[in-house]
């Protein structure tokens, strides 16, 4: 088995890269000429994905014009959050409830994706359809991170997830779900969290190492050190 389907959350506000933000979504946003979102979409393209499915609230027209003036050569749907935004798992349930695929390959585009990422997601998806999992996050060790102002999100023991010790782990913004994690959820707007967190009660939410360096779009003052930077993506 494999995956077929892939998403990018790009509706946030990007509130912490304001001014930049005001007049361009974030997923647009350039690193050596090139968005976000293309270097998102590029990355899938490597994994030989042929579906794509964005979510948009903030500036939507503005994503839909980019898709629509360049052809990637993926079949991508681009579906809103509606009136108001959903949050991370709200935004999430409202793309998988327009799908009839069962698992889902999930980015936030404001990670620079190498192609080195390749191997590594490769792997995950292994790890997950051989242990038949309903999600796994792809993690890093904080002295991999360009910013070294983020705090642990977790702790990994073999591919198990929990928040008991150190929490050396920061989540990367790749994961592998399952449809399965939103049965019998009522509520529609909420954190992706929200989810992690009951999953990780139940000793059942997994992890997945990367060994590669994290590049993260946190704020302007790390986008200004990026573009110094001149990062290979």
């Amino acid at each position: 088995m494999r995956i077929n389907t892939a998403i990018i959350l790009c509706a946030g506000f990007g509130k912490r890269l304001m001014p930049l933000t005001k007049d361009i979504p974030k997923p647009l946003l350039k690193i050596n000429n090139i968005s976000l979102l293309e270097n998102t979409i590029n990355l899938i393209k490597k994994l030989e994905i042929k579906f794509l499915k964005i979510n948009t609230f903030y500036l939507s027209n503005k994503i839909k014009d980019f898709i629509s003036s360049n052809d990637f050569g993926l079949d991508i749907k681009i579906i809103e959050d509606g009136k108001e935004i959903l949050d991370t798992g709200g935004g999430l349930l409202n793309v998988i409830n327009n799908s009839s695929e069962t698992d889902f390959l999930v980015f936030n585009p404001d990670t620079l994706w190498k192609i080195e990422y390749v191997i590594e997601i490769k792997k995950m998806e292994n790890i997950y359809f051989k242990k038949n999992l309903e999600n796994i996050l792809m993690v890093v060790k904080k002295n991999l991170s360009f910013d070294k102002r983020f705090n642990g999100d977790f702790s990994l023991i073999g591919n198990n997830l929990n928040k008991n010790n150190d929490k050396d782990y920061i989540y990367t913004g790749c994961q592998i779900i399952s449809k399965k994690i939103f049965q019998n959820l009522e509520k529609k707007k909420f954190s992706i969290s929200d989810i992690w967190d009951k999953y990780l009660k139940n000793g059942k939410l997994y992890g997945f190492e990367s060994t590669i360096e994290f590049l993260h779009l946190t704020d302007k003052e790390i986008y200004d050190e990026l573009l110094i930077k001149k990062v290979r993506i």
